[in-house]
């Protein structure tokens, strides 16, 4: 144990600087996960054949493809096809277009969920679609997903990790590297754990939080 404390001490400064690379990364597919989600599910539910076919396709295409492949594609492939992007856009890019599928159907069964009656009066008032959408559905649906939006944030700072492939020097790449040239596995992947333990612990707390408000509504 002495030994384990020993080496957290002389690795955690370098660790942390992975640590601040998978906060960059998780940060920034989150929110382009949440904006291309939003638009998928938008289109679901707009009433309108194509685009919801469109959104569908989309989906199922998105979910059938490994996340290891689609930050492949984007890192080795795309720049044969005149697309260069650094390792922490591939990353964010790959990340953020996986996960919005999922994202996609959390704010989708959040839409649905709220009551067609506040839909319908909503509507013979005189507001539009998107009016109806943006002052009735919207707000309420938020308050729905945002215990699944909760997970989907936990899973993404665990799925950061895969950012290591395509060299993004993330937590779960600089343990790699220390281990690789100190031979110190345990102490290292140890407290590579614990650092991704320390991150997730909130982020499980709100969801619970979230869990519970909903429950009593």
């Amino acid at each position: 144990m002495k030994g384990f404390w020993h080496d957290a001490a002389e690795f955690f400064p370098i660790l942390m600087n992975g640590v601040a690379l998978t906060i960059v990364v998780t940060i920034g597919s989150l929110l382009l996960s949440t904006v291309l989600g939003l638009i998928w599910a938008m289109m679901r539910v707009s009433g309108i054949k194509t685009l919801s076919m469109l959104s569908a396709s989309l989906i199922n295409v998105i979910r059938g493809i490994p996340i290891i492949v689609l930050l492949f594609y984007l890192y080795f492939v795309m720049p044969d096809l005149g697309v260069t992007l650094s390792a922490l856009q591939a990353a964010i890019l790959g990340l953020g277009i996986a996960y919005s599928a999922y994202q996609a159907e959390n704010f989708r069964a959040g839409i649905e969920a709220i009551d067609k009656g506040q839909i319908e009066a909503a509507q013979s008032i005189g507001m539009g679609w998107w009016l109806t959408m943006r002052r009735v559905v919207l707000p309420q649906a938020v308050r729905i997903v945002l215990p699944p939006y909760g997970n989907v944030m936990i899973m993404m700072l665990k799925d950061s990790s895969q950012a290591s492939t395509i060299t993004v020097a993330e937590l779960a790449l600089q343990g790699k590297l220390i281990a690789s040239s100190t031979f110190k596995n345990t102490s290292v992947f140890t407290l590579v754990a614990l650092m991704y333990l320390t991150m997730s612990i909130p982020l499980i707390l709100l969801v619970r939080h979230f869990e519970k408000r909903a429950g009593k509504k």
